[in-house]
Formats: structure tokens, sequence, C-alpha cells
């Protein structure tokens, strides 16, 4: 069973339920709780949890939104929770989740001191969605199954951030590169830990890809204007 996968959604639905119910009945629980949650580029260091609170709330004025995501984390979730494991499955969840997080900082940096990305709240479950999606291009690859159905989808999230306005593609190409690395890395990486539990080198190589996403973190903010007000 794909556990992770459907606790995950569970979650994601009751979150945004309650922020639907907060919209509706008291906006200032609903303002506190996103405020809380989600993350703000020009704050995330002193907020840390943000990187992965974030994942768990999508914009409660918006159906697509939530049903997208959920729709397309039930499309590909599964498959690679059977295939990896619960745990290695939540590692890359994650991972991806934090790493498209770290690249909204990231742009926010490369922007300068004027970027309104620095102010921008993100959340969703779009990033780590897309490491997964990165994750299957390498499995698949791997396993040289036929690709045709999984780029239908890719494209079709990819071409989200066109139609659709304020989607946060940054967090989508970090989640893409994170998952895609952590994969690759678990598949091909170091010979001598490639007969290691499948587990032991998720958790060896997702360790050295979080140190590497801190330090984007750490670097990003050292050039976040607001930083002296925090």
């Amino acid at each position: 069973m794909p556990v992770i996968t459907e606790i995950t959604i569970v979650l994601c639905v009751a979150i945004w339920i309650l922020e639907v119910i907060f919209r509706l009945a008291w906006p200032a629980g609903l303002n506190a709780m996103l405020g809380f949650a989600m993350l703000q580029p020009a704050t995330a260091c002193v907020h840390p949890w943000t990187f992965i609170t974030a994942m768990f709330i999508h914009n409660p004025g918006a159906l697509w939104h939530i049903l997208f995501n959920m729709l397309t984390l039930w499309s590909v979730g599964p498959y690679l929770e059977r295939l990896m494991g619960h745990w290695p499955y939540l590692i890359l969840y994650v991972l991806s989740g934090i790493g498209g997080n770290a690249a909204m900082m990231l742009w926010a940096a490369i922007g300068g001191a004027s970027s309104a990305g620095w102010i921008t709240g993100v959340y969703g479950a779009s990033g780590a969605i897309f490491g997964l999606f990165a994750a299957m291009l390498v499995v698949y690859h791997n396993m040289h199954e036929d690709l045709r159905s999984m780029l239908v989808w890719m494209i079709i999230n990819f071409l989200m951030p066109i139609v659709v306005p304020n989607v946060a593609w940054q967090a989508h190409v970090g989640g893409f590169v994170f998952g895609g690395l952590l994969t690759m890395l678990t598949i091909y990486g170091v010979r001598s830990l490639r007969m290691k539990p499948v587990i032991a080198k998720f958790a060896f190589y997702g360790g050295i890809l979080l140190v590497i996403i801190i330090a984007i973190i750490i670097w990003s903010n050292t050039l976040n204007p607001y930083a002296a007000f925090l």
C-alpha cells in the first residue's frame, strides 16, 4: 500500500478544507495560519519550518490548486513508493519540496535587493511533485520503460506557469533538479554503495544534497535586504 502517498494526500486535503472554513468563517485565522505555514524568502531563515510546512498548504480560493496537485501526486506517487519503499520515497518527496523552496530563495537573491521575490508567499506541493516527476524519468530510463505517458503529465505541469498566473515555476525547477539528482545518485552513484539497501543510499545521498540545499539557503540569505530588520 502507498501509505506515505495516501497520508500526504489526506493531510493536504484536510488542511485545505480547514483553510476554506477559515476563509469563510474566520479570515483572521486563515491569515495567521498562512502566515505561520507558507514560505516567504525574506523571513524563511527565521521561520525554517516553513520549508516543510509550505508543502502541505494550498490556495483556499482556488480548487484547481489542490485538485490538480493531488491528482498528479496520485498518478506518480504510488508507483514510486512501491518501487522505492516508504521511507526512501518520503526522503525523496520532502527533499524535493525543500529544494523547490530553496530555489525560490535563490531566485530572489539573484534578482537583487529590489526583487519582489523576497516578499512573495510560496505554498503548495508542486516542488515536491516535480521531484517525483524527475525521479520517474530517471527510473523509467533505467528500466527502459516507455516515457510518453509520463511526458504528457510533465508537459502539462511545466506549462502551468504560462497558463495560470502566480505559479512558482522556480519551485518546480528546484524540486525537479533535486529529485532527479537524488534518484540518479541512488542508482548510478558511488560503485561501492550500489549494493547497499535502498534506504541507506537515499539517506546518504539525501544528506549530502540537504547540506547543499542548506548552503544555498544560507548564501541566498546573505543577500536578503530584509535580514537586518528580522
